[in-house]
């Protein structure tokens, strides 16, 4: 494509060469100064070189154009593309319509003036058609009725997840919930990955392979995403981690995960992290110190009288003096709360404790 637009240039310098020396020689006086053929050859031969010179700058610029373009389309919604094109085609449409009573004859200006009234009208119909996306997606959908977005459009932000997410289930809860949508991207490596973990000798990685796969079957029929199989590798990148950076980076998109050390991966990188356990970290229900809760004691602490007990969401609470109630229900009143990288964790005393003292 690039040595075509190099040769169409070249020959629409010569072109332009041999139509200047055409009109100069019409000229009396240009006539008795020069040879003809020489000067049309001359002038043939200068145009192409001015061809050839500027082209390769000419088509840097044209790809430059080209690629913003199709960067700025691929980041637009659908929607707005659709509404877009619409909008413009039924500008055109009224410009021609206005253009052909138009005569040309009209001093001056006649030539010129439906080249103005198509791009004025093909302006404001694209303009108009954007500001109205919404009746027209009205006006095209079933019955008039709103249509339901069942499906994520082409300008949603994709998530690529990785082996770890995939395999502790929670992502396709998530998903369900419609608090995460859009496009899940699912890499081949990844893919071959949980695959090799699935047929592992080991019966534990072997559940868990199976499991990855079916979390991701699941997450195939929920209605609010799909599920696209990236068939894209790097072969000079052979860490799974860096290539879910690199693939990140090539799709603008965000790196789902629940992995520690990948997710500090892509924070020096500039790449955007999903972290699950931060999120359910964030959805934990919020407990402030002299609040009273009912627990039940299942273990000893590692500090001397120590009992420990959980929350409904895997909070692990910790009480002074609460070995002895280890297997009971009890009410404790919490102390204070710590936050950790691992999670938060909660200190409480027995309320009988509480009130004796």
């Amino acid at each position: 494509m690039v040595k075509f637009f190099r040769f169409f240039l070249v020959a629409f310098g010569a072109f332009l060469g041999l139509k200047g020396s055409t009109l100069a020689l019409e000229q009396d006086w240009m006539t008795e100064m020069a040879n003809p053929y020489y000067m049309q050859a001359a002038s043939v031969g200068f145009g192409g070189l001015v061809g050839l010179v500027v082209g390769p700058s000419v088509i840097r610029g044209f790809q430059c154009s080209m690629t913003r373009l199709v960067a700025t389309l691929n980041k637009a919604p659908t929607a707005e593309v659709m509404s877009g094109a619409v909008g413009l085609i039924v500008g055109l449409i009224i410009a021609i319509l206005i253009s052909i009573p138009i005569p040309n004859e009209i001093p001056m200006i006649g030539e010129y003036l439906p080249l103005g009234i198509t791009l004025v009208f093909g302006y404001i119909g694209l303009v108009v058609g954007l500001r109205k996306k919404e009746e027209l997606l009205n006006v095209f959908g079933s019955g008039g009725a709103p249509i339901a977005p069942s499906v994520p459009t082409e300008g949603s932000t994709p998530k690529i997840l990785d082996t770890s997410v995939i395999i502790d289930g929670r992502i396709a809860d998530i998903t369900k919930s419609g608090f995460l949508e859009g496009v899940m991207v699912v890499p081949g490596f990844v893919l071959e990955e949980l695959q090799h973990i699935a047929d592992s000798s080991d019966v534990l990685k072997r559940n868990r392979g199976r499991r990855g796969l079916d979390i991701l079957n699941k997450i195939q029929k929920e209605p609010y995403v799909a599920v696209e199989i990236l068939d894209k590798d790097y072969d000079e990148v052979s860490e799974v981690d860096s290539k879910l950076v690199r693939l990140a980076k090539d799709m603008a998109g965000k790196v789902v995960t629940n992995d520690y050390n990948l997710n500090k991966v892509c924070e020096l990188q500039g790449v955007a992290v999903l972290n699950i356990n931060e999120l359910a970290n964030a959805v934990k229900p919020v407990v402030l110190p002299g609040e009273e809760l009912q627990v039940h004691v299942i273990k000893d602490g590692k500090e001397h009288g120590q009992g420990v007990a959980y929350l409904d969401d895997g909070t692990m609470i910790v009480v002074d003096g609460g070995r002895r109630f280890i297997g009971e229900t009890i009410g404790v009143l919490v102390t204070s709360v710590l936050q950790t990288a691992a999670g938060r964790m909660i200190f409480a005393k027995p309320k009988a404790m509480e009130k004796a003292l």
